[in-house]
This record gives structure tokens, C-alpha cells and sequence, in this order.
């Protein structure tokens, strides 16, 4: 009987030029001590962003996380519906205010201490299906009538005149992206949902340093009359550069959990997981940039016993070759790693392994190469679904 599968585990290693794909909070490049040396990292959070807007290309679905929605809504009903504006902002306004989450009113941008009508916030960001938009403007239509009869929205005490049941079946809906990245919304009765992805953060495979980058910018009117020297404008950043590991794992059993059954959704699904976090970068300081790089490797691997992350191949910083460059040794250091790492199991856990890359061969610990990413997807869900016994990829 074929073995079960439970995990899709993929590994990257990418090399990103002169970049900050990823700032803190005083712009600095985020970086993490590991084997006792600096390392370059990007947050799973800001990864995990990118894949997802990949991802949602892909499926042609998209979700919105926001605590504006009922701006979103009041938005709808004037731009499509013709909505008069007062009456839409009302609208919005008891959208916002209808469900169980606890909400607050924008201040006024000239008079902080004051709040506006009908600008609410709620407390926590909903995540929903874009298309919940026009299905909460859709109940305002139904309730013009009691919208045209009721109070502005002033004050968080004040109620709804929309059913806060509908509203809230609404909050609970689901598309392919919230299915598979999960939710937490903890405020609505049912809302939260367990994601069936797990996304490292990413991390150099070696030392690297933090660099400033001095600039300067040219004032053309004082360039063109010539009337003053210097610069108009001065100024630094920090980037740096490096090769990295990157890793995430999808729950099989999870997702198809979140779906219900639907074999080809969980296909569908988990293939557009695994371009997205292939072909995804961040975004940050791209116009100055441009790291638009592509993975030089991808190993993916089908588990029956659990994730396995091979980060711990990298704690001794993988050290530069003679030529120069750390993408050839960082390869060659995962796959002896993989191998290793995989005889300490035993094989029992493997369903199945490959590799696609830019080298052609000598990585035998990452399992068969394959020529290109898309034939290196397609084989391991060939191997993932149908190693899924009856009842189990439900």
C-alpha cells in the first residue's frame, strides 16, 4: 500500500545582490546572530507577503487584511453603486460596526481630539475574500431603507442597524489564500482558520556585513543656473548582499482539512503555494535594486513523518570558494547535509525528493533532478496525492 503523505517541504538557496529586502523599524537591514556570525535576514512576515501576492495572481483570488473595511464598503457603493456619499459613508460605518468586534472612530487630521462620523476602525484587522466587499455592500442595499432611517455612527457605543449575524457570516468566509495561509480573528464565533503553511525566516548561508550606501541628489534648477555648488539633497541607507537559505513546509492534511473534498483544489492549491515561494521576492527598495534574482536551487520534499528544516546545514558559515562566491558551496552544503540528515531518520519518512537548479549534477543527496522548477512541482505532487490513501485527502 502506498505511503501516506503529510508534508511538502521546500528548500531554496538564492543568491539576492545589493538589496534591504527588509527593514526594522529605523530602516537598518534585519539581521540575526547564528553559529556565533552575522547573518543577512528576511522575516517570514515579509516573505510570506510577497508569496502571497504571487500566489493570488496565480489562483486568481485575493484577500484583504484591513481595519478599514468599512471604507472599503463606502468606497464600492459610491464608485459602482452611486451611492450618495453621505449615505454610503453611513453604510460603511454600520458595517464596520455590526459584528462583535470592538471598533473606535478615526480623529480628525485638524483636531486630533476629535473624532469623525461614520470613519470607523475596528480594533482588529479582518481578513477576508476580496469579494466580501461587495457581498457586505450587497446588505447595505438590502437595508438602504433602515440606513437612510438611522444614526450616523458617533461613538463606539453606538449599534447597527445591520444584522450583525449576516455581517458576521460575511467575516467568516473563506477563498484559496485564507485556506491555505489561515486566519486569526479571534472576536467572530468561528472566523479563525489553521493555516496549513509554515514559512521560515531566511537567512544567509554565511557572514555577511551590513553596508551604508552614501547618496547624494542633484537639485536641477540649481544645477541649470549654476548660482550654487553642492548637493540638494544628502543622505545613507544600508543593504547588503548574500546567498540565502529559505524554507516552508504545507500540511497536507491541513489544507485539505480548510477545503473540504477537493482533490483538484488541493492541487491546484499547493502548486501555486510552491511556484509563488519559488519565483516570490520582497519588494523593498526595489526601484534602487532591482535583486530580481531567481533561485539557483529548489529541493522539494514529500514526508509521511514530519517537516524538516536543513537550516541547521548553515550554523557553521558555509566559507567562500577560491574563485570567490558562496552559491556553489551552499548547495553542495545542503544536499551533503539533506543526506545526512535523512539516513539519521531512515528512508521510511520519504516519499519522495527532487531538485531543479542551475547546477547539472552532484547534488545525489536532494534525490532525481529535474531540467526546470514547474517539472520539479509537478513531480512531487504526483508523489504527494497519490501516496493519499482513500479518506485521507479529505
Amino acid at each position: 500500500m502506498p505511503m501516506a503523505a503529510r508534508f511538502i517541504d521546500i528548500h531554496i538557496i538564492q543568491s539576492v545582490p545589493l538589496s534591504n529586502l527588509n527593514r526594522d523599524d529605523t530602516n537598518s537591514v534585519k539581521t540575526v546572530q547564528y553559529g556565533n556570525t552575522l547573518r543577512t535576514r528576511v522575516s517570514s512576515q515579509s516573505w510570506k507577503r510577497a508569496v502571497r501576492g504571487v500566489f493570488e495572481d496565480r489562483i486568481g483570488q485575493a484577500a484583504l487584511r484591513t481595519r478599514r473595511i468599512g471604507e472599503r464598503v463606502t468606497r464600492l457603493l459610491t464608485e459602482d453603486r452611486e451611492w450618495p456619499l453621505d449615505l454610503a459613508e453611513r453604510a460603511g460605518a454600520h458595517v464596520a460596526a455590526a459584528s462583535s468586534i470592538k471598533f473606535e472612530l478615526a480623529k480628525n487630521p485638524a483636531d486630533p481630539k476629535q473624532t469623525v462620523p461614520n470613519k470607523v476602525l475596528t480594533n482588529a484587522m479582518v481578513y477576508v475574500p476580496e469579494s466580501a466587499v461587495a457581498e457586505l455592500a450587497d446588505l447595505a442595499e438590502v437595508h438602504r431603507v433602515a440606513l437612510q432611517a438611522a444614526k450616523d455612527i458617533k461613538k463606539p457605543a453606538d449599534k447597527s442597524v445591520l444584522p450583525a449575524d449576516e455581517v458576521e457570516a460575511v467575516l467568516r468566509s473563506r477563498n484559496g489564500v485564507i485556506n491555505l495561509f489561515g486566519r486569526m480573528l479571534a472576536e467572530v464565533d468561528n472566523a479563525g482558520v489553521d493555516g496549513a503553511v509554515q514559512v521560515a525566516h531566511a537567512l544567509t548561508t554565511h557572514e555577511t556585513d551590513v553596508e551604508l550606501d552614501y547618496f547624494s541628489a542633484v537639485d536641477d534648477v540649481t544645477a541649470t543656473w549654476g548660482d550654487q555648488t553642492g548637493s540638494g539633497h544628502m543622505g545613507h541607507t544600508e543593504f547588503s548582499a548574500g546567498t540565502f537559505y529559505r524554507y516552508a513546509t504545507i500540511d497536507l492534511r491541513d489544507l485539505a482539512a480548510n477545503i473540504g473534498e477537493n482533490p483538484t483544489e488541493l492541487r491546484e492549491l499547493t502548486a501555486a503555494f510552491l511556484n509563488a515561494f519559488i519565483l516570490s521576492l520582497p519588494q523593498a527598495k526595489k526601484n534602487s535594486t532591482a535583486p530580481h534574482t531567481i533561485p539557483d536551487l529548489a529541493h522539494i520534499s514529500v514526508r509521511a513523518d514530519r517537516p524538516l528544516s536543513y537550516a541547521a546545514a548553515f550554523e557553521s558559515p558555509v566559507t567562500a570558494s577560491a574563485q570567490g562566491g558562496f552559491a556553489s558551496a551552499s548547495r553542495t552544503t545542503l544536499a551533503d547535509y539533506a543526506e545526512a540528515a535523512n539516513r539519521l531518520l531512515g528512508s521510511h519518512g520519504i516519499v519522495n525528493a527532487g531538485w531543479a537548479g542551475v547546477d547539472t549534477k552532484g547534488l545525489d543527496g536532494l534525490g532525481t533532478r529535474h531540467t526546470g522548477f514547474d517539472a520539479l512541482i509537478d513531480a512531487a505532487l504526483d508523489s504527494a496525492l497519490a501516496a493519499q490513501p482513500a479518506g485521507d485527502a479529505a
